[in-house]
Protein backbone atom coordinates (compact mmCIF):
# COMPACT_ATOMS: atom_id res chain seq x y z
CA UNK A 1 0.00 0.00 0.00
CA UNK A 2 2.95 2.30 0.96
CA UNK A 3 4.59 1.83 -3.17
CA UNK A 4 0.81 2.79 -4.29
CA UNK A 5 0.68 5.77 -2.26
CA UNK A 6 4.01 6.62 -3.29
CA UNK A 7 3.16 5.92 -7.25
CA UNK A 8 0.23 7.81 -7.01
CA UNK A 9 0.13 10.78 -4.47
CA UNK A 10 3.41 11.72 -4.26
CA UNK A 11 4.55 15.14 -4.51
CA UNK A 12 6.34 16.11 -7.63
CA UNK A 13 6.90 18.90 -9.74
CA UNK A 14 3.71 20.16 -12.56
CA UNK A 15 5.89 20.83 -14.85
CA UNK A 16 5.08 18.07 -17.27
CA UNK A 17 1.38 18.55 -16.66
CA UNK A 18 1.54 21.90 -17.74
CA UNK A 19 3.70 21.16 -21.08
CA UNK A 20 1.01 18.15 -21.68
CA UNK A 21 -1.87 20.81 -21.32
CA UNK A 22 -0.39 23.38 -23.38
CA UNK A 23 0.75 20.73 -26.23
CA UNK A 24 -2.97 19.81 -26.20
CA UNK A 25 -4.52 23.16 -26.11
CA UNK A 26 -2.36 24.54 -28.73
CA UNK A 27 -3.21 21.19 -31.01
CA UNK A 28 -6.42 21.14 -30.94
CA UNK A 29 -6.89 24.91 -31.78
CA UNK A 30 -4.52 24.28 -34.94
CA UNK A 31 -7.04 20.81 -35.89
CA UNK A 32 -9.93 22.78 -35.20
CA UNK A 33 -8.94 25.72 -37.28
CA UNK A 34 -7.66 23.31 -40.00
CA UNK A 35 -11.39 21.74 -40.14
CA UNK A 36 -13.23 24.46 -40.54
CA UNK A 37 -10.85 26.10 -43.24
CA UNK A 38 -11.08 22.74 -45.29
CA UNK A 39 -15.08 23.18 -45.45
CA UNK A 40 -15.32 19.66 -43.53
CA UNK A 41 -18.12 21.20 -41.35
CA UNK A 42 -19.58 21.32 -44.84
CA UNK A 43 -19.05 17.68 -46.23
CA UNK A 44 -19.23 15.91 -42.89
CA UNK A 45 -22.74 17.59 -41.28
CA UNK A 46 -24.11 20.21 -43.18
CA UNK A 47 -24.18 18.24 -46.21
CA UNK A 48 -24.86 14.92 -44.81
CA UNK A 49 -28.27 12.94 -45.58
CA UNK A 50 -27.42 9.98 -43.79
CA UNK A 51 -25.19 9.51 -40.05
CA UNK A 52 -23.99 6.55 -38.58
CA UNK A 53 -24.41 5.74 -35.49
CA UNK A 54 -22.06 4.68 -32.39
CA UNK A 55 -24.04 1.61 -30.57
CA UNK A 56 -25.46 2.73 -27.80
CA UNK A 57 -25.28 6.40 -29.11
CA UNK A 58 -28.24 6.30 -31.26
CA UNK A 59 -29.78 9.36 -29.60
CA UNK A 60 -26.29 11.95 -30.75
CA UNK A 61 -28.61 13.43 -33.07
CA UNK A 62 -26.75 16.36 -35.78
CA UNK A 63 -28.08 20.16 -34.66
CA UNK A 64 -28.80 22.45 -37.34
CA UNK A 65 -26.03 23.74 -39.54
CA UNK A 66 -25.67 27.17 -37.37
CA UNK A 67 -25.00 25.39 -34.32
CA UNK A 68 -22.55 23.12 -35.43
CA UNK A 69 -20.64 26.10 -37.00
CA UNK A 70 -21.18 27.59 -33.23
CA UNK A 71 -20.27 24.32 -31.90
CA UNK A 72 -16.79 24.44 -33.57
CA UNK A 73 -16.64 27.88 -32.75
CA UNK A 74 -17.00 26.89 -28.78
CA UNK A 75 -14.42 23.98 -29.35
CA UNK A 76 -12.24 26.36 -30.88
CA UNK A 77 -12.31 28.88 -27.89
CA UNK A 78 -12.37 26.60 -25.78
CA UNK A 79 -8.75 24.83 -26.93
CA UNK A 80 -7.50 28.26 -26.99
CA UNK A 81 -8.58 29.19 -23.39
CA UNK A 82 -7.17 25.61 -22.30
CA UNK A 83 -3.92 26.36 -23.96
CA UNK A 84 -3.59 29.10 -21.80
CA UNK A 85 -4.96 28.12 -18.68
CA UNK A 86 -8.13 30.47 -18.59
CA UNK A 87 -11.37 29.31 -16.81
CA UNK A 88 -9.20 26.22 -17.32
CA UNK A 89 -11.68 23.40 -15.46
CA UNK A 90 -15.11 24.71 -17.46
CA UNK A 91 -12.95 25.77 -20.69
CA UNK A 92 -11.95 21.49 -20.25
CA UNK A 93 -15.38 20.64 -19.39
CA UNK A 94 -16.26 22.46 -22.81
CA UNK A 95 -13.61 21.27 -25.01
CA UNK A 96 -14.32 17.35 -23.65
CA UNK A 97 -18.26 17.75 -24.79
CA UNK A 98 -17.89 19.53 -28.02
CA UNK A 99 -15.07 17.01 -29.42
CA UNK A 100 -17.27 14.16 -28.56
CA UNK A 101 -20.41 15.14 -29.33
CA UNK A 102 -18.69 15.79 -33.12
CA UNK A 103 -17.12 12.77 -32.90
CA UNK A 104 -20.19 10.58 -32.37
CA UNK A 105 -22.31 12.24 -34.26
CA UNK A 106 -21.37 9.86 -37.56
CA UNK A 107 -19.63 6.51 -36.94
CA UNK A 108 -18.02 6.68 -40.36
CA UNK A 109 -15.65 8.88 -39.35
CA UNK A 110 -14.33 7.32 -36.53
CA UNK A 111 -10.45 6.95 -35.97
CA UNK A 112 -8.13 5.98 -32.88
CA UNK A 113 -6.28 8.95 -32.39
CA UNK A 114 -9.98 10.70 -31.76
CA UNK A 115 -10.78 8.27 -29.39
CA UNK A 116 -7.58 9.08 -27.85
CA UNK A 117 -8.09 13.12 -27.95
CA UNK A 118 -11.24 12.12 -26.20
CA UNK A 119 -9.78 10.31 -23.33
CA UNK A 120 -7.20 13.61 -22.96
CA UNK A 121 -9.56 15.96 -22.81
CA UNK A 122 -11.89 14.09 -20.38
CA UNK A 123 -8.49 13.22 -18.19
CA UNK A 124 -7.82 17.04 -18.04
CA UNK A 125 -10.85 18.01 -16.52
CA UNK A 126 -9.66 16.43 -12.96
CA UNK A 127 -5.99 17.20 -13.44
CA UNK A 128 -4.69 20.69 -12.02
CA UNK A 129 -2.63 21.15 -15.28
CA UNK A 130 -3.64 25.16 -14.67
CA UNK A 131 -1.64 25.71 -11.06
CA UNK A 132 1.11 26.90 -13.39
CA UNK A 133 2.08 28.96 -16.11
CA UNK A 134 -1.28 29.93 -16.65
CA UNK A 135 -3.97 32.59 -16.83
CA UNK A 136 -5.52 31.33 -13.74
CA UNK A 137 -2.55 31.36 -11.63
CA UNK A 138 -2.04 34.75 -12.94
CA UNK A 139 -5.15 35.98 -11.53
CA UNK A 140 -5.38 33.88 -8.10
CA UNK A 141 -1.80 33.84 -7.19
CA UNK A 142 -3.63 31.49 -4.00
CA UNK A 143 -3.77 28.47 -6.99
CA UNK A 144 -0.16 28.56 -7.71
CA UNK A 145 1.98 25.79 -7.00
CA UNK A 146 5.47 24.06 -8.30
CA UNK A 147 4.07 20.57 -7.27
CA UNK A 148 1.04 18.04 -8.44
CA UNK A 149 0.11 14.40 -7.47
CA UNK A 150 2.10 11.91 -8.95
CA UNK A 151 -1.22 10.14 -10.60
CA UNK A 152 -1.83 13.65 -12.33
CA UNK A 153 0.85 12.61 -14.42
CA UNK A 154 1.20 9.02 -14.55
CA UNK A 155 -2.27 8.63 -15.42
CA UNK A 156 -1.33 10.35 -18.87
CA UNK A 157 1.48 8.65 -19.56
CA UNK A 158 -0.52 5.42 -18.64
CA UNK A 159 -3.11 6.15 -21.40
CA UNK A 160 -0.19 6.67 -23.44
CA UNK A 161 1.39 3.55 -22.85
CA UNK A 162 -2.15 1.36 -23.37
CA UNK A 163 -2.36 3.67 -27.32
CA UNK A 164 1.31 2.55 -27.86
CA UNK A 165 1.19 -1.28 -26.35
CA UNK A 166 -1.72 -2.44 -27.86
CA UNK A 167 -1.17 -0.79 -31.25
CA UNK A 168 2.50 -3.30 -30.75
CA UNK A 169 0.26 -6.40 -29.78
CA UNK A 170 -2.03 -6.16 -32.27
CA UNK A 171 0.95 -5.87 -34.88
CA UNK A 172 1.67 -9.38 -33.67
CA UNK A 173 -0.34 -11.51 -36.44
CA UNK A 174 1.05 -13.34 -39.20
CA UNK A 175 -0.71 -11.11 -42.22
CA UNK A 176 1.92 -8.40 -40.53
CA UNK A 177 4.46 -10.23 -39.84
CA UNK A 178 4.76 -12.91 -42.35
CA UNK A 179 3.00 -11.85 -45.10
CA UNK A 180 3.52 -7.65 -44.50
CA UNK A 181 0.25 -6.78 -45.50
CA UNK A 182 -1.09 -4.66 -45.80
CA UNK A 183 2.44 -2.79 -45.75
CA UNK A 184 2.96 -4.61 -49.34
CA UNK A 185 0.13 -2.71 -51.02
CA UNK A 186 0.38 0.56 -49.38
CA UNK A 187 4.45 1.13 -49.80
CA UNK A 188 4.62 0.53 -53.41
CA UNK A 189 1.71 2.79 -54.05
CA UNK A 190 3.71 5.96 -52.30
CA UNK A 191 6.97 5.92 -55.18
CA UNK A 192 6.74 8.92 -55.69
CA UNK A 193 7.52 10.66 -52.44
CA UNK A 194 10.35 12.57 -53.03
CA UNK A 195 13.30 11.02 -51.43
CA UNK A 196 11.79 7.97 -50.09
CA UNK A 197 9.99 6.53 -52.57
CA UNK A 198 13.14 4.84 -53.85
CA UNK A 199 12.56 3.11 -50.82
CA UNK A 200 9.15 2.15 -51.02
CA UNK A 201 9.70 -0.04 -53.89
CA UNK A 202 12.23 -2.29 -52.75
CA UNK A 203 11.22 -5.87 -51.84
CA UNK A 204 12.24 -6.38 -48.46
CA UNK A 205 10.88 -2.50 -47.07
CA UNK A 206 7.74 -4.04 -46.66
CA UNK A 207 8.78 -6.36 -43.83
CA UNK A 208 11.38 -4.01 -42.35
CA UNK A 209 8.75 -1.61 -42.36
CA UNK A 210 6.08 -4.09 -40.36
CA UNK A 211 8.46 -5.73 -38.32
CA UNK A 212 10.01 -2.06 -37.49
CA UNK A 213 6.74 -1.02 -36.51
CA UNK A 214 5.38 -3.57 -34.24
CA UNK A 215 8.87 -3.43 -32.26
CA UNK A 216 8.45 0.58 -32.10
CA UNK A 217 4.30 0.66 -30.57
CA UNK A 218 5.24 -2.30 -28.19
CA UNK A 219 8.58 -0.67 -26.77
CA UNK A 220 8.67 2.68 -26.92
CA UNK A 221 7.49 3.95 -23.88
CA UNK A 222 10.08 1.87 -21.97
CA UNK A 223 12.94 3.16 -23.80
CA UNK A 224 10.78 6.45 -23.39
CA UNK A 225 10.88 6.16 -19.46
CA UNK A 226 14.61 5.44 -18.68
CA UNK A 227 16.48 8.65 -19.03
CA UNK A 228 19.13 7.10 -20.90
CA UNK A 229 17.52 5.84 -23.87
CA UNK A 230 14.94 8.70 -24.08
CA UNK A 231 16.86 11.17 -26.28
CA UNK A 232 17.17 8.43 -28.87
CA UNK A 233 13.81 7.57 -27.98
CA UNK A 234 12.26 10.69 -29.04
CA UNK A 235 14.24 10.74 -31.88
CA UNK A 236 12.90 7.48 -33.34
CA UNK A 237 9.22 8.98 -32.17
CA UNK A 238 9.72 11.85 -34.80
CA UNK A 239 11.24 9.87 -37.65
CA UNK A 240 8.63 7.04 -37.34
CA UNK A 241 5.34 9.44 -37.05
CA UNK A 242 6.99 11.87 -39.87
CA UNK A 243 6.59 8.64 -42.27
CA UNK A 244 3.65 7.80 -40.81
CA UNK A 245 2.07 11.48 -41.79
CA UNK A 246 3.87 11.26 -45.12
CA UNK A 247 2.40 7.81 -46.04
CA UNK A 248 -0.95 8.11 -45.05
CA UNK A 249 -3.81 11.03 -44.84
CA UNK A 250 -4.80 10.97 -41.12
CA UNK A 251 -4.36 14.57 -40.30
CA UNK A 252 -2.25 16.20 -37.78
CA UNK A 253 -2.52 12.70 -35.32
CA UNK A 254 1.26 12.20 -36.08
CA UNK A 255 1.66 15.60 -34.56
CA UNK A 256 -0.26 15.06 -31.65
CA UNK A 257 2.09 12.06 -30.34
CA UNK A 258 5.21 14.07 -31.43
CA UNK A 259 4.03 16.63 -28.68
CA UNK A 260 2.07 14.64 -26.22
CA UNK A 261 4.92 12.18 -25.63
CA UNK A 262 7.03 14.98 -24.92
CA UNK A 263 5.19 14.78 -20.89
CA UNK A 264 8.10 11.34 -20.45
CA UNK A 265 10.66 14.27 -20.38
CA UNK A 266 12.53 14.98 -16.74
CA UNK A 267 10.79 17.68 -15.02
CA UNK A 268 13.98 19.57 -15.59
CA UNK A 269 13.50 19.17 -18.96
CA UNK A 270 10.00 20.99 -18.84
CA UNK A 271 10.98 23.74 -16.32
CA UNK A 272 14.13 25.12 -18.83
CA UNK A 273 11.78 25.79 -21.92
CA UNK A 274 9.13 27.14 -19.73
CA UNK A 275 11.16 29.27 -18.08
CA UNK A 276 12.49 30.46 -21.59
CA UNK A 277 8.46 30.40 -22.96
CA UNK A 278 7.70 33.24 -20.20
CA UNK A 279 11.40 35.19 -20.79
CA UNK A 280 9.81 35.24 -24.10
CA UNK A 281 6.69 36.54 -22.92
CA UNK A 282 8.28 39.28 -20.96
CA UNK A 283 10.25 40.50 -23.53
CA UNK A 284 7.31 40.53 -26.10
CA UNK A 285 5.21 42.63 -23.48
CA UNK A 286 8.18 44.88 -22.48
CA UNK A 287 8.04 45.78 -26.57
CA UNK A 288 4.48 46.27 -26.46
CA UNK A 289 4.69 48.16 -22.79
CA UNK A 290 2.71 45.85 -21.46
CA UNK A 291 2.91 46.81 -17.74
CA UNK A 292 0.86 44.17 -16.45
CA UNK A 293 3.32 41.86 -17.87
CA UNK A 294 5.61 41.38 -14.87
CA UNK A 295 9.39 39.88 -15.08
CA UNK A 296 8.76 37.02 -13.17
CA UNK A 297 10.15 33.92 -14.03
CA UNK A 298 7.73 30.71 -12.51
CA UNK A 299 9.48 30.28 -9.15
CA UNK A 300 12.69 31.69 -9.94
CA UNK A 301 14.32 35.24 -11.66
CA UNK A 302 16.06 35.66 -14.92
CA UNK A 303 18.89 37.76 -13.85
CA UNK A 304 21.63 39.43 -16.60
CA UNK A 305 21.40 35.32 -18.44
CA UNK A 306 21.73 33.10 -15.19
CA UNK A 307 19.15 31.21 -14.12
CA UNK A 308 18.18 30.62 -10.76
CA UNK A 309 15.58 28.83 -9.79
CA UNK A 310 13.34 27.54 -6.67
CA UNK A 311 12.03 24.00 -8.86
CA UNK A 312 10.63 22.82 -5.82
CA UNK A 313 12.34 19.57 -6.41
CA UNK A 314 13.53 18.84 -2.73
CA UNK A 315 9.93 18.02 -2.11
CA UNK A 316 9.03 16.20 -4.79
CA UNK A 317 9.49 12.68 -2.49
CA UNK A 318 7.32 14.21 0.30
CA UNK A 319 4.25 12.47 1.20
CA UNK A 320 1.20 14.72 2.54
CA UNK A 321 -2.37 12.19 2.74
CA UNK A 322 -4.97 13.58 -0.14
CA UNK A 323 -8.38 14.76 0.03
CA UNK A 324 -11.23 12.64 -0.97
CA UNK A 325 -8.14 9.57 -1.18
CA UNK A 326 -10.81 6.90 -1.18
CA UNK A 327 -12.53 8.53 -4.37
CA UNK A 328 -9.33 8.65 -6.19
CA UNK A 329 -8.72 4.93 -5.85
CA UNK A 330 -11.88 4.36 -7.72
CA UNK A 331 -11.71 6.64 -9.92
CA UNK A 332 -8.43 5.36 -10.92
CA UNK A 333 -9.27 1.80 -10.65
CA UNK A 334 -11.90 1.68 -12.83
CA UNK A 335 -10.45 3.64 -15.64
CA UNK A 336 -7.18 1.77 -15.44
CA UNK A 337 -8.99 -1.79 -15.68
CA UNK A 338 -11.49 -0.14 -18.38
CA UNK A 339 -8.70 0.77 -20.30
CA UNK A 340 -6.62 -2.80 -20.20
CA UNK A 341 -9.95 -4.56 -20.33
CA UNK A 342 -12.16 -2.95 -23.09
CA UNK A 343 -9.68 -3.15 -25.98
CA UNK A 344 -9.23 -7.16 -25.71
CA UNK A 345 -13.17 -7.88 -25.53
CA UNK A 346 -13.02 -9.47 -29.07
CA UNK A 347 -11.66 -12.43 -27.54
CA UNK A 348 -15.41 -13.02 -26.55
CA UNK A 349 -16.13 -13.16 -30.27
CA UNK A 350 -15.78 -16.45 -32.37
CA UNK A 351 -13.98 -15.80 -35.98
CA UNK A 352 -11.84 -13.56 -38.09
CA UNK A 353 -11.44 -9.81 -35.94
CA UNK A 354 -10.53 -8.03 -38.85
CA UNK A 355 -13.29 -9.93 -41.03
CA UNK A 356 -16.03 -9.65 -38.34
CA UNK A 357 -14.72 -6.28 -36.26
CA UNK A 358 -16.96 -7.23 -33.40
CA UNK A 359 -14.52 -5.52 -31.10
CA UNK A 360 -12.04 -3.77 -33.23
CA UNK A 361 -12.73 -0.37 -32.75
CA UNK A 362 -11.69 1.58 -29.35
CA UNK A 363 -8.88 -1.61 -29.36
CA UNK A 364 -5.96 0.91 -31.02
CA UNK A 365 -5.71 -1.56 -33.83
CA UNK A 366 -4.18 1.57 -35.85
CA UNK A 367 -3.58 1.10 -39.71
CA UNK A 368 -3.64 -2.61 -39.84
CA UNK A 369 -5.65 -3.88 -42.54
CA UNK A 370 -6.60 -2.95 -46.21
CA UNK A 371 -10.24 -3.76 -46.79
CA UNK A 372 -12.52 -2.50 -48.94
CA UNK A 373 -16.23 -3.82 -50.52
CA UNK A 374 -19.17 -3.18 -52.74
CA UNK A 375 -22.56 -3.69 -51.00
CA UNK A 376 -25.70 -4.43 -53.31
CA UNK A 377 -28.94 -3.70 -51.30
CA UNK A 378 -31.90 -5.40 -52.80
CA UNK A 379 -35.35 -3.90 -51.50
CA UNK A 380 -39.05 -6.26 -51.31
CA UNK A 381 -42.35 -5.37 -51.08
CA UNK A 382 -43.72 -8.48 -48.89
CA UNK A 383 -46.83 -7.51 -51.00
CA UNK A 384 -46.14 -7.22 -54.13
CA UNK A 385 -43.16 -9.09 -54.48
CA UNK A 386 -41.89 -6.66 -56.04
CA UNK A 387 -37.47 -6.22 -55.90
CA UNK A 388 -35.83 -3.11 -56.06
CA UNK A 389 -32.26 -2.40 -56.37
CA UNK A 390 -30.90 0.82 -54.36
CA UNK A 391 -28.72 3.19 -55.38
CA UNK A 392 -26.26 3.97 -52.20
CA UNK A 393 -24.85 7.45 -53.38
CA UNK A 394 -28.62 8.70 -53.35
CA UNK A 395 -28.18 8.61 -49.38
CA UNK A 396 -24.35 8.92 -48.65
CA UNK A 397 -21.71 10.17 -49.64
CA UNK A 398 -18.24 8.38 -51.19
CA UNK A 399 -16.77 8.51 -48.10
CA UNK A 400 -19.78 7.20 -45.96
CA UNK A 401 -20.40 4.50 -48.67
CA UNK A 402 -16.80 3.04 -48.96
CA UNK A 403 -16.37 2.66 -45.46
CA UNK A 404 -20.53 1.34 -44.96
CA UNK A 405 -19.41 -1.79 -47.57
CA UNK A 406 -17.05 -3.59 -45.48
CA UNK A 407 -18.56 -3.28 -42.28
CA UNK A 408 -21.27 -5.47 -40.81
CA UNK A 409 -22.80 -3.54 -38.40
CA UNK A 410 -22.96 -0.14 -40.51
CA UNK A 411 -24.49 -2.13 -43.37
CA UNK A 412 -26.89 -3.50 -40.82
CA UNK A 413 -27.77 0.28 -39.68
CA UNK A 414 -28.27 1.75 -43.17
CA UNK A 415 -30.30 -1.20 -44.25
CA UNK A 416 -32.62 -0.36 -41.37
CA UNK A 417 -32.61 2.74 -42.59
CA UNK A 418 -33.72 1.99 -45.92
CA UNK A 419 -36.25 -0.08 -45.00
CA UNK A 420 -37.85 2.18 -42.91
CA UNK A 421 -37.76 4.97 -45.68
CA UNK A 422 -39.29 3.15 -48.19
CA UNK A 423 -41.61 2.08 -45.96
CA UNK A 424 -42.23 5.82 -45.53
CA UNK A 425 -42.58 5.65 -49.04
CA UNK A 426 -45.86 3.71 -49.15
CA UNK A 427 -43.74 0.21 -49.41
CA UNK A 428 -45.72 -3.03 -47.44
CA UNK A 429 -43.02 -4.57 -44.70
CA UNK A 430 -40.32 -4.24 -47.08
CA UNK A 431 -37.18 -6.69 -46.71
CA UNK A 432 -33.85 -5.98 -46.92
CA UNK A 433 -31.15 -7.63 -48.33
CA UNK A 434 -27.68 -7.42 -49.64
CA UNK A 435 -25.20 -8.67 -51.11
CA UNK A 436 -21.57 -7.37 -49.81
CA UNK A 437 -18.03 -8.69 -51.51
CA UNK A 438 -15.29 -7.44 -49.26
CA UNK A 439 -11.51 -8.36 -49.65
CA UNK A 440 -9.06 -8.27 -46.90
CA UNK A 441 -5.72 -7.65 -47.40
CA UNK A 442 -5.46 -8.24 -51.35
CA UNK A 443 -7.15 -11.58 -51.06
CA UNK A 444 -10.29 -12.28 -53.69
CA UNK A 445 -13.80 -10.81 -52.85
CA UNK A 446 -16.23 -12.77 -50.89
CA UNK A 447 -19.65 -12.68 -49.09
CA UNK A 448 -19.09 -10.71 -45.99
CA UNK A 449 -22.74 -11.08 -44.77
CA UNK A 450 -25.64 -13.94 -45.80
CA UNK A 451 -27.68 -12.34 -48.65
CA UNK A 452 -30.49 -14.34 -48.11
CA UNK A 453 -30.76 -13.09 -44.69
CA UNK A 454 -33.71 -10.27 -43.99
CA UNK A 455 -31.64 -7.72 -42.25
CA UNK A 456 -35.02 -5.31 -41.16
CA UNK A 457 -35.31 -8.62 -38.74
CA UNK A 458 -32.13 -8.32 -37.11
CA UNK A 459 -31.21 -5.87 -34.44
CA UNK A 460 -27.58 -4.42 -33.46
CA UNK A 461 -26.27 -5.91 -30.15
CA UNK A 462 -23.49 -7.03 -28.43
CA UNK A 463 -24.50 -10.56 -29.10
CA UNK A 464 -21.88 -12.72 -32.08
CA UNK A 465 -23.66 -11.52 -35.59
CA UNK A 466 -24.22 -14.78 -36.48
CA UNK A 467 -25.28 -13.15 -39.56
CA UNK A 468 -21.74 -12.85 -40.86
CA UNK A 469 -20.52 -15.65 -42.85
CA UNK A 470 -17.10 -16.80 -41.31
CA UNK A 471 -13.64 -16.29 -43.08
CA UNK A 472 -11.91 -19.20 -44.27
CA UNK A 473 -8.53 -18.15 -45.35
Amino acid sequence: MANINQFLFKNVPIYPLVTFRMVLGFLMFVSTLRFIYLGWIEDHYINSKFQFKFYGFEWVQLLPPFWMYALHGLMLLASLFVLLGFLYRWSSILLFLTFTYLELIDLTYYLNHYYFISLACLLMIFLPANRNLSLDAWWQPSIKTNQARAWHINILKFQIFVVYFYAGIAKINSDWLVNALPLKIWLPANDKVPLLGWLFVQDWAPYVFSWGGMFYDTFIIFFLLNARTRPIAYIFVLVFHAIVGILFQIGVFPVVMMGITLIFFSDKWHLQWQLALQSFLRKGAEILRLNWFKKKAINGDLNKGKLTVDTGLEEASMISKPAFWGFHYIFLTIYVLFQLLFPIRYVLYPGNLFWTEEGYRFSWRVMLMEKAGTATFYIKDAKTGRVGIVNNSEFLNLHQEKQMAFQPDMILQFAHFLGNYYKSQGMHNPEVRVEAFVTLNARPGRLLIDPERDLMKIEDSWVHKDWIIPFKD
